[in-house]
């Protein structure tokens, strides 16, 4: 009934749900909507920068299409290194990276994308708990913006 409030036989109190469902600044409706728009605008982003360095890689539609159930938001096609860490796969994530949504991501996300592509880059566009960044060497590195310095297999792109 949440989803519909209309169905609550109680007009008064299905105009009061719906009143909080709209304002509701954090979990509400409207919210998600926002929060997937700026998670879109933030992979549309990175896509342009992997094009704008010429670097080959497949989306998550392009994989789905392939049959992979859980995908990063792009797999290069041809590995990179960034301060010296392999990377097969990144993820972008239009938010702050702090230590509860981190751990859910790594338990939800993180840890399938490195057992299926391998060593990946996770970028949270908005920053994130510099400690959270302890999994380099197992092969997930995380970054608050696109690498600077990336290492191909032909030369460095800065």
């Amino acid at each position: 009934m949440l989803r519909d409030p209309s169905q609550i036989p109680d007009g008064v109190l299905a105009n009061q749900v719906y009143q909080c469902i709209v304002n509701d600044c954090c979990y509400g409706p409207l919210v998600d909507c926002i929060k997937h728009a700026i998670g879109h605008e933030h992979e549309v982003l990175l896509r342009d920068l992997l094009l704008e360095k010429n670097l080959s890689f497949l989306d998550e539609d392009q994989l789905r299409a392939k049959g992979y159930d859980k995908t990063p938001d792009f797999i290069l096609q041809v590995p990179v290194a960034v301060e010296g860490h392999i990377i097969h796969w990144i993820e972008s994530k239009a938010s702050f990276g702090d230590e509860c949504s981190h751990h859910a991501y790594l338990h939800d996300q993180f840890w399938s994308y490195w057992n299926r592509f391998g060593p990946g880059l996770v970028i949270y566009w908005y920053g994130f708990i510099q400690e959270l960044d302890c999994n380099r060497e197992r092969g997930i590195l995380l970054k608050a913006c696109f690498p600077t310095n990336i290492v191909t297999l032909c030369h460095s792109i800065a």
